[in-house]
C-alpha cells in the first residue's frame, strides 16, 4: 500500500458508468459524465471542481474505464490527477472502491463521489464533507443523504438513526426504490434522505468492511492490484484478475451489512440526472416550461425538452414532450417516460444496432 503524510482528504471520482438513461445523446463510448448537459463543462469537469479547495482536498483520484482514458485526458489533463486507475472490465461500485481502498495508506480519509451527478451548491457539498470527518477517522463509514424535496421512486433511500455527532447520524437503514406510497411516508417523516452515492472513509476501515463482508471482492482487487500494469501515467489492474470480482454495489457489499454506518444530511441542490426528466427539471425553462438547447425552437409548446446537436427541430403546438435529436438518431417521448428509454436501448441491441449504441 501507498504510504500518505497529507492529512487531506483524497477524492476518489468513480467514472465508469454508461450513462445510456440519457440515449441518444449518451453512448458507450461517451457516457454522460463525458458530456455537458448543464453548460460549458462536463459533469465530471464539474465533479473535478467540486473538489478543487486545497486546504480540503489533495489532488483527486479517478476510476474510469479503459476506453474514457483519451477523453478523460482531453477533458482534466493527467496533471490534475494524483492517481488514474483505468479498470479493465466494468464490475459496479464495490471492486473499484476496493482498488482505491488497497491503494491508500490505511490511515487516508477516501471521498468517493460519481462523476455523473450535478450538485449546484458546492459551498453545502463542501462543508457537509467537513461535518462527516470527525465520524469518518473514528472508524465509521460515512455517506451523505441527499435532502428530499420529494417522494421520488427512482432513488433509494437511508434512514437515520441517533444524532452521533455535529450534523451527523446513525443509518438505521438503507431502503431501495420504494413505490409511491411508500416513499411519500418517508419523505412526510423528515427522518429519510436519498442515497447519493457518496461516501467518506478511512482506506482501513472500508478494507476491512469488504473483508467480512465481501471478502471475493477485496481478493479480486487485491489479486489485481498485484498483476497492475503503469502506463501512460495510468495505474492498469490485472484483467483477468479484477474480472473474476462480482460485478456488485458498494451499497449491496458493505453499507446495508456494515455496523458503524453514519449519515450526514446535504442540501446541495444534488440530481443524479438519471434521465431526461431530470435534465428537464435541472434545466433553465422559458416562462412556458421548455428547456431548449442547440438547434431548438418551441412554438405554442409547454413543458418540453428539445436538445438538438446540429438538425434545426421545430415543436408546434405540443406540451410534455422530450425531443433529443444527435448526428444518427432521434427520440421523442412523453415527458414522464423517459425510464422508457431503456426499452429503445434494448430494442436496438436486438436489431443488432450497435453503431447506435
Amino acid at each position: 500500500m501507498d504510504a500518505s503524510d497529507d492529512s487531506r482528504i483524497i477524492p476518489v471520482i468513480l467514472c465508469g458508468g454508461a450513462g445510456t438513461r440519457l440515449w441518444p445523446l449518451s453512448r458507450l463510448a461517451r457516457p454522460k459524465q463525458l458530456l455537458a448537459l448543464t453548460g460549458e463543462a462536463t459533469l465530471l469537469q464539474l465533479a473535478a471542481e467540486r473538489v478543487r479547495e486545497p486546504a480540503q482536498f489533495a489532488a483527486p483520484w479517478l476510476i474510469a474505464s479503459t476506453v474514457q482514458a483519451a477523453a478523460i485526458d482531453a477533458q482534466l489533463g493527467a496533471a490534475t490527477l494524483g492517481l488514474l486507475i483505468l479498470e479493465p472490465v466494468a464490475r459496479n461500485t464495490a471492486p473499484a472502491i476496493a482498488l482505491a481502498a488497497l491503494k491508500a495508506a490505511p490511515d487516508d480519509l477516501l471521498l468517493v463521489l460519481p462523476s455523473d451527478h450535478l450538485i449546484r451548491d458546492v459551498g453545502a457539498f463542501r462543508a457537509a464533507v467537513a461535518r462527516g470527518m470527525a465520524a469518518a477517522r473514528d472508524g465509521w463509514i460515512v455517506t451523505f443523504g441527499m435532502t428530499p424535496d420529494r417522494p421520488e421512486t427512482g432513488f433509494g433511500y437511508i434512514e437515520r438513526a441517533a444524532q452521533i455527532g455535529d450534523g451527523v447520524f446513525e443509518a438505521a437503514r438503507f431502503v431501495e426504490k420504494p413505490d409511491l406510497a411508500m416513499a411519500e411516508q418517508y419523505v412526510a417523516s423528515g427522518a429519510f434522505d436519498w442515497n447519493g452515492g457518496i461516501f467518506l472513509f478511512r482506506a482501513g476501515a472500508m478494507i476491512a468492511a469488504l473483508r467480512a463482508h465481501a471478502p471475493e471482492v477485496l481478493a479480486a482487487a487485491e489479486a489485481a492490484l498485484a498483476g497492475a500494469e503503469a502506463e501512460d501515467g495510468a495505474l492498469r489492474p490485472d484483467g483477468t484478475a479484477f474480472a473474476s470480482a462480482p460485478a456488485i454495489s458498494i451499497d449491496y457489499a458493505v453499507m446495508e451489512k456494515a455496523g458503524r454506518v453514519a449519515v450526514v444530511p446535504m442540501d446541495a441542490g444534488w440530481s443524479d440526472i438519471g434521465s431526461w426528466d431530470a435534465l428537464h427539471q435541472v434545466s433553465d425553462r422559458d416562462e412556458a416550461g421548455n428547456a431548449l438547447q442547440g438547434q431548438a425552437l418551441a412554438v405554442d409548446s409547454r413543458n418540453c425538452l428539445i436538445r438538438s446537436e446540429g438538425l434545426s427541430v421545430t415543436a408546434v403546438g405540443v406540451d410534455d414532450l422530450i425531443i433529443v435529436a444527435t448526428r444518427d438518431s432521434v427520440l421523442v417521448m412523453r415527458r414522464g417516460d423517459s425510464q422508457r428509454v431503456r426499452e429503445a436501448v434494448e430494442a436496438l441491441k436486438a436489431q443488432g444496432r450497435d453503431e447506435l449504441l
